[in-house]
């Protein structure tokens, strides 16, 4: 076992006991431990986390050595750092203050921390009784030790099944990469260019991509970009795709027109191919194309 592979308390505990064990081996004669400990509290050691030079004071080494002398059958349990009283409370954090904090995350899972202190101190403000107003680092671990992450900001409508989606996202794990297998699944969709092409008969045209990605290796399977974005592209592509790479056993896309047309869906269920459009207002289930050289 490497010496990465100890907790870092552990590790502590080794260093300690390398610091005072020469003393435990050979005691020094009465009188001469003083001279002892300040002799050790002149060297230097490596820090057990950073590897950085350290040394420690004359009154840390005679706090060791007695500790350690003391506990004869684990000398170095009784060197490794003891567990905070009030660790894992917040200190800080009245109990309003939390309950305020929380309710106020559950109605905007998409606020930043720095946005959460900002209304949290307007609301200390108003309310005084809440007591005093913790600083960013105390909500940020607050936050962090509930679990309270930033949600992404879903970019839609207020309609019923948006607010479904958004429930569904903050209530559920969401995974990316999830197939073992190449070929098990394929993400396909169209993405907007952000530069318009000029062409000789027609003039300005917004330039679309049609990209389609492996879910297991990551492998752009096909890639092209057209003028519009239609069923007609979209089988086109999805022909390329499976001329250079094979029939995949899913398909996952999301549900635009051209995605979901009659033809789409027909023609892979003739072919064998399971689609599996996105949930509704889910479009972070799949891969879009500009993903495909990140």
């Amino acid at each position: 076992m490497s010496e990465d592979d100890h907790t870092i308390h552990e590790r502590w505990a080794r260093l300690r006991f390398a610091v005072i064990g020469p003393l435990l081996m050979a005691p020094p004669e009465p009188g001469k431990l003083a001279r002892a400990l300040a002799a050790l509290s002149t060297r230097t050691w490596r820090h057990p986390a950073t590897g950085a030079p350290v040394c420690f004071g004359f009154s840390t080494l005679e706090r060791w050595y007695y500790a350690a002398r003391a506990a004869q059958r684990d000398p170095v349990g009784a060197l490794r750092p003891r567990r905070r009283a009030d660790a894992g409370i917040h200190r800080r954090l009245s109990t309003a203050l939390t309950e305020a904090l929380t309710a106020q995350y559950q109605r905007h899972p998409s606020w930043s921390v720095q946005l959460h202190v900002d209304n949290l101190a307007t609301v200390v403000r108003e309310t005084p009784a809440l007591g005093p107003m913790p600083s960013y680092a105390t909500v940020r671990r607050y936050l962090r030790a509930q679990g309270l992450n930033r949600l992404p900001r879903l970019r839609r409508r207020a309609t019923a099944g948006s607010e479904a989606a958004e429930r569904r996202l903050a209530e559920r794990e969401v995974r990316s990469y999830e197939h073992d297998y190449v070929n098990a699944l394929w993400h396909a969709d169209f993405h907007v260019g952000s530069r318009r092409v000029l062409t000789p008969k027609d003039g300005w045209h917004d330039a679309h991509l049609l990209g389609i990605l492996d879910d297991c290796s990551r492998l752009g399977c096909h890639a092209q970009w057209y003028l519009t974005e239609d069923a007609e592209r979209f089988a086109h592509g999805l022909s390329q795709g499976f001329q250079k790479r094979g029939l995949p056993r899913g398909m996952m896309t999301d549900r635009g027109s051209a995605e979901t047309a009659a033809e789409i869906t027909e023609g892979l269920a003739r072919v064998g191919i399971l689609h599996q459009p996105t949930l509704a207002y889910s479009p972070y289930q799949y891969v879009a194309p500009r993903d495909m050289w990140r």
